[in-house]
């Protein structure tokens, strides 16, 4: 199988488990349910270590798609080390939401005060650190779609399409992020990550039929 396969193959990998993720991923309204935390903290640690396990196959993904796309203008490396670090934070983002902030929030619903409300602080503060990391991804990811589909649009060596559609959708998310009006909680998070999903899985896709480099 062809380098250009192989890089398709993995972003959309890394993008559908990213979907998947979001699909089953518990909001802290549901954890704290009676008797739902149990069960959704596990479900909790499931879809974050799905989430952790599909980011060196997006990277890889991503690194095909550089060597397939870049030009002596490096638009495209810039964008791989933009990602880079965008998968390092969501990577810290994803384990603070699956596996500290539901071991937090037990203490919180088992414990009694003063200790409970220990424990209410910390899962307060793993949810802004949570955002922080989630915040970063964000910023960093659309910029390296952005760059990528810069790259695409000017050596016309994938779809076309898909990178106009990255040219318009990674500065929508930014503006949208950055402002406020998209708040990085599971709805807004996870709609940015089906606007990147549809150009990781469109772009993996045109690299998959694309003619071997």
């Amino acid at each position: 199988m062809t380098d250009n396969r192989l890089g398709g193959g993995a972003m959309i990998v890394g993008a559908v488990a990213s979907l998947v993720t979001m699909g089953i991923h518990p909001s802290a309204g549901d954890l704290l349910a009676p008797g739902r935390l149990s069960a959704l903290s596990l479900l909790a640690a499931v879809a974050h270590a799905l989430a952790i396990a599909s980011l060196p196959v997006a990277f890889l993904g991503a690194l095909a798609l550089t060597r397939y796309v870049d030009s002596p203008a490096r638009i495209a490396a810039v964008a791989v080390v933009a990602y880079g670090f965008a998968l390092a934070a969501v990577m810290v983002a994803a384990a603070v939401s699956g596996f500290v902030a539901p071991h937090a929030l037990q203490h919180v619903v088992l414990d009694v005060p003063p200790i409970s409300d220990e424990w209410r602080q910390l899962a307060i503060y793993t949810g802004l650190l949570n955002r922080a990391f989630a915040m970063i991804f964000v910023m960093l990811s659309s910029a390296a779609i952005m760059c990528w589909s810069v790259a695409i649009v000017r050596s016309r060596t994938l779809a076309r399409s898909v990178g106009i559609y990255g040219v318009v959708i990674a500065p929508v998310i930014v503006i949208a992020v950055g402002s406020g009006h998209v708040a990085l909680d599971v709805h807004g998070f996870g709609a940015v990550i089906l606007l990147q999903a549809i150009w990781f899985i469109s772009t993996g896709a045109s690299l998959w039929r694309a003619t071997p480099a």
